[in-house]
């Protein structure tokens, strides 16, 4: 093997999202990506444990691990292919630790220039707190929809108000969205889904979603009308999950959120999604967590563009 000749192994090579090149959010005007990836290492709406922060860099790490042109699907029994030409990675948000208000800015701000690009943004966080500064850089209407144990609709407290618990109570609020969809909601400790159903929206808790099916969950959404897609990992099954402080029991199997996702990139065009939650100092050794996290973005990913194309 000349040493020109690169095998691209998980464990070599600089840790962009699937190897896209690196782009600085200054240069994306000339560059002109259709995808673009940003790191939000943010996790301090996490008031039970930190740790969120890491997740934009070790998914990166286990997302080295597909290379080639793409995924192959067994389902369909052919390569999905993904071109990395046509993506870039633009690295971090640049946090500044304790100011949350001046760090929201900087995320609002690098999203909107994404989404004016005409470009997919594909967040990786970081906290739910996130989807709140994200969708509000976002000008046309869309839906969302949003897999989590929890509802995250908290009331708006004075200083008690950017947590990640907090983001879908903001976001309720903003006139371009069209409705919100919860998906996985499920957990005993918190009873805000209650407030997120009573303020107009769809609750879909896990009884609900087997008995439909993941292909029947987004009929009430109009086919072919825009959405953004939030994954908080915890709308997985704990026993999936050990990387992940919000971790609930009676969650989805992987292939019941995968072909969830699916069903909305072969009905929808999406503007953007996120994955949050991961806590890779919470891991087991091998980063199955992180893995995980990284196999739903990429799988979802190339089902996106897959569908773009026909």
């Amino acid at each position: 093997m000349s040493l020109n000749e690169k095998k691209n192994y998980g464990f070599t090579g600089i840790p962009t999202f699937l190897r896209a090149n690196y782009v600085p959010l200054e240069n994306i005007e000339e560059r002109n990506p259709e995808i673009v990836v940003l790191g939000i290492p943010f996790d301090e709406g996490a008031p039970f444990v930190a740790g969120s922060r890491l997740g934009p860099r070790s998914i990166r790490e286990h997302s080295l691990r597909f290379g080639g042109p793409g995924i192959y699907d067994f389902k369909k029994d052919q390569i999905l292919e993904i071109d990395r030409n046509k993506m870039a990675d633009i690295g971090d948000i640049d946090v500044v630790p304790t100011d949350v208000s001046g760090t929201f800015n900087k995320i609002t701000e690098a999203a909107s220039k994404v989404f004016k690009q005409g470009a997919m943004l594909i967040s990786i966080g970081g906290d739910h707190s996130i989807t709140y500064p994200v969708v509000r850089a976002i000008e046309e209407p869309m839906h969302l929809i949003h897999f989590d144990a929890h509802a995250d609709f908290l009331p708006i407290e004075p200083g008690f108000e950017h947590t990640n618990s907090h983001a879908f109570t903001h976001i309720n609020e903003m006139d371009h969205v069209k409705s919100m969809t919860l998906i996985g909601y499920r957990s005993v400790r918190e009873s805000s889904g209650i407030q997120y159903k009573a303020a107009g929206n769809k609750v879909i808790g896990m009884d609900e979603f087997r008995e439909k099916g993941p292909e029947n969950m987004f009929n009430h959404i109009p086919k072919g009308e825009a959405c953004y897609v939030t994954i908080d990992i915890d709308a997985l099954d704990s026993s999936l999950i050990p990387g992940c402080v919000s971790a609930e029991p009676d969650g989805m199997f992987y292939r019941e959120l995968k072909n969830s996702l699916v069903a909305i990139a072969e009905n929808h065009p999406i503007i953007g999604f996120e994955l949050v939650e991961v806590s890779p100092q919470l891991d087991v050794g091998t980063g199955i967590t992180s893995y995980i996290a990284a196999l739903t973005m990429v799988e979802f990913l190339a089902n996106i563009i897959d569908n773009k194309h026909k």
